[in-house]
């Protein structure tokens, strides 16, 4: 195996030692003091790009420009090894504003931490499918279904829906069509529980 195979090697099934991570934990729990080490050596390098929220446990990145940038130092250095990216979640924050949230854990040093962007409808995020492989498809589906653009994506099209469906079906203002090609598209979804 390549040393570029052995570097995204955990891209291809979960890692044995993410076990250690409970999702069902509270923020709380999970946040000690190593995490706060770990927010502080972020803020330290990056004290104009990020914010640090203690109501919502995580990490805004102020300039997206610069998040290229920060995720490279969130993979690399030695002291956060954040090699495995649990989740990348598109939000709707309605008045033209959309969220990426992305949720990290170091399968070495067993620490975990949120990233958040959030920006205009127009910005576009830049993609860190170059570092995390598996943010290639979480970045499409969040493109898919929100509408959030990401910049140096290598394919961003459609992955779940059609590519000549129109809007974003997640977005708090989207209206369901009433026919795609033809074909009635079902509002009462009820009858299918």
């Amino acid at each position: 195996m390549s040393n570029k195979d052995k570097k995204h090697s955990f891209d291809l099934a979960t890692p044995a030692d993410a076990v250690d991570y409970d999702p069902l934990k509270s923020k709380e729990q999970v946040i000690s003091e190593k995490s706060i080490d770990v927010f502080k050596k972020i803020i330290d390098k990056f004290k104009e790009s990020v914010l640090f929220s203690d109501e919502k446990k995580c990490l805004f990145v102020q300039k997206p420009e610069q998040w290229n940038e920060i995720a490279d130092y969130l993979f690399n250095n030695q002291d956060l090894k954040f090699d495995y990216l649990m989740c990348l979640s598109g939000y709707d924050l309605m008045d033209n504003k959309l969220g990426v949230a992305y949720n990290l854990y170091s399968t070495s040093l067993k620490h975990y931490l949120e990233v958040r962007i959030e920006v205009d409808c127009e910005v576009e995020v830049p993609s860190i499918s170059s570092l995390w492989r598996t943010a290639n498809w979480h970045e499409r589906e969040a493109y898919d279904l929100l509408g959030v653009k990401f910049s140096n994506h290598p394919d961003l099209k459609r992955i779940l829906l059609p590519e000549d469906w129109e809007g974003h079906p997640l977005k708090k203002d989207y209206e369901t069509p009433d026919f795609y090609n033809g074909m009635p598209v079902p509002k009462d979804k009820s009858y299918w529980e």
